[in-house]
């Protein structure tokens, strides 16, 4: 039990270190940037006394490694500072967006990774069959489409030909959740098509890889069924590579949103984020960015310590 909150300390530890290099990329990247920041905040209407005002409103006079760490121990904290663009507090400009993308996320999640476990299991079990090569086929062609082609497949043919879900994910808080569910349902489809390729083909090849072993072979010549085989002896080993496989899409479906979010117009932080570019409001750009990256380095945080508790060997290294 030491060893093992040892390891989940350290992976901590290291996760934590990963975060503040990224806080100095994403903070020195806005710095680096050309030109006045605070003329390409304003835009054409700036003017001398406007661009300063919005110099002391930054804080742009000051040296970068005192804002930033500033800016490093308000995000600590949950204060992101203040919006350029609209003046409010950045955590209130992208709070509830960040809502709705886990909303989106979870629902998404729920529906592909128990379909993607159960077809890769089965795809193992049917190994070099029909359905296994259409399987992989299907998978593939998944895995190299981009998201907004197929975001924009979908939005043709279940929402122009056959006018079944919105095309734009439009949402308001008096919805009800069963509302809330088919407006969202084509943005969560196409995270779905992308994240289940993955997710299938790796538990598929960790299953493969597994019924190899000398223990499968054994239990196949006692007579064991081959659903009984896979279910009760390879899948419990297999358990290590697919919840790190399924952590780094979860960690994809929070994080890898943003093309999604712009095809359906989804109220979500990674259109916030794509908003902000585009009015040049870098406290919500950098924001996003650290909450993004945040997220990542958790969610891989969480597929190591689930690899080091379903493997014996990764807690006990020699």
């Amino acid at each position: 039990m030491n060893d093992l909150l040892l390891l989940v300390l350290k992976r901590l530890g290291f996760g934590l270190l990963t975060l503040l290099v990224v806080s100095i990329l994403i903070f020195f990247a806005v710095e680096l940037l050309p030109g006045d920041v605070a003329e390409a905040v304003l835009g054409q209407g700036a003017t001398p006394e406007t661009v300063q005002a919005m110099r002391d409103q930054l804080g742009l006079d000051r040296p970068a490694v005192v804002r930033y760490l500033e800016w490093l121990g308000g995000a600590v904290t949950g204060d992101f500072g203040v919006s350029a663009v609209s003046g409010e507090p950045v955590i209130n400009a992208i709070g509830d967006r960040f809502v709705n993308t886990l909303f989106l996320a979870a629902y998404a999640a729920v529906i592909a990774v128990p379909f993607a476990i159960l077809l890769g299991i089965v795809v193992a079990l049917l190994r070099n069959s029909v359905f296994d090569r259409v399987a992989n086929v299907l998978t593939l062609t998944s895995i190299s489409s981009p998201e907004f082609f197929l975001g924009y497949i979908l939005i043709l043919y279940l929402s122009v030909k056959l006018p079944l879900f919105p095309a734009i994910a439009s949402l308001s808080s008096d919805m009800s959740l069963g509302e809330l569910l088919h407006r969202t349902f084509l943005p969560a489809l196409t995270l779905v098509l992308v994240v289940t390729a993955h997710m299938m083909r790796m538990t598929r090849a960790a299953i493969i890889n597994l019924l190899a072993s000398p223990y499968i072979e054994m239990a196949r010549l006692k007579g064991v069924p081959p659903w009984k085989v896979i279910v009760r002896h390879a899948l419990p080993n297999a358990w290590a590579p697919i919840i790190n496989v399924v952590a780094l899409n979860l960690a994809y479906l929070i994080t890898g949103v943003v093309l999604v979010e712009v095809v359906f117009v989804y109220p979500g932080i990674g259109q916030a984020l794509v908003d902000a570019v585009s009015k040049r409001d870098f406290p919500v750009v950098q924001a996003s960015s650290l909450i993004f990256a945040a997220t990542f380095i958790l969610l891989n945080l969480a597929a190591d310590v689930g690899a080091i508790i379903t493997n014996p060997r990764l807690r006990h290294p020699k």
